[in-house]
Order: structure tokens, then C-alpha cells, then sequence
């Protein structure tokens, strides 16, 4: 059971679902905030954080575990760019976005809001390319 959560399958599966879900976040989630009233918007903010993180928590963490597994399994070149692309991935959620949201649970902040956008494609084009990287492997 164990080695169902450590093969080479569910780390593409998890990286799947997380490509799926910062896609809609980037391309539909984040653009929505512009639209959100200005007075609900710090409720707004605090109901999404609360709620995205049950999804991207677990699948976060999964995959962490899941590059981590890898390396220890297979110390190719593949996997340690892998890890690395977590490895951003994970500073930019918690050294950029987590900030970003925390000043929007205040106000509103159209300034805020781009720049929430715009420095969550780091976010994005790590996790497209990890997908690619991963689903080449499987060529």
C-alpha cells in the first residue's frame, strides 16, 4: 500500500492535478478578484485561503514526498530538476503568494491583485514544465 504513494505514476498523477488546478487559478481564480466588492473582499480572501488550502495543501505536500521518494530511489538528472522545480515552487507560494494574500485579507488592492498574477506564473510555468518533464519520462 505504501508503494502505491511512491511510484513514478502517482508523482505525475499528483503534478497533474496540481497543473489542473494553478491553471484555473491563474488563468480564472486570481483575474476574478478584480471583480470581487471592495467591503466583502477581506471575507472573500479569508474564505479562499481557508478553502484552497485543503486542495493544495495535501497535494502539495504529496508531491514533496513524491520528488523527495525519487531522488532516494533514482539520482538522475531528471529528478533533481523535479525537486528543484518543487523546491521553487514551495518558496514562491510561501515567500510571494502567502504574503500577497495575507496583505489582501486587509483591503482590496487592484496594485495587489496584478501582483498576485503576475508573480503566480513562477507558480504556473514551474509546474508545466515539471508535468512535461515528468510525462517525457514516461515516452
Amino acid at each position: 500500500m505504501i508503494k502505491l504513494f511512491f511510484t513514478d505514476e502517482f508523482h505525475l498523477l499528483i503534478t497533474f492535478g496540481l497543473v489542473v488546478l494553478i491553471w484555473i487559478i491563474q488563468i480564472l481564480h486570481y483575474p476574478s478578484f478584480h471583480f470581487y466588492d471592495e467591503k466583502e473582499f477581506p471575507k472573500a480572501m479569508l474564505f479562499h485561503q481557508r478553502s484552497i488550502s485543503y486542495l493544495t495543501l495535501p497535494l502539495m505536500v504529496s508531491e514533496l514526498t513524491s520528488a523527495c521518494w525519487s531522488i532516494y530511489q533514482s539520482y538522475h538528472f531528471l529528478n533533481l530538476v523535479c525537486l528543484l522545480l518543487v523546491v521553487l515552487i514551495w518558496l514562491s507560494t510561501f515567500f510571494i503568494q502567502v504574503p500577497l494574500h495575507n496583505q489582501l485579507l486587509l483591503s482590496k488592492d487592484q496594485h495587489l491583485i496584478a501582483k498576485l498574477i503576475k508573480t503566480n506564473w513562477i507558480r504556473t510555468c514551474a509546474w508545466t514544465m515539471k508535468f512535461m518533464l515528468l510525462s517525457w519520462n514516461f515516452l
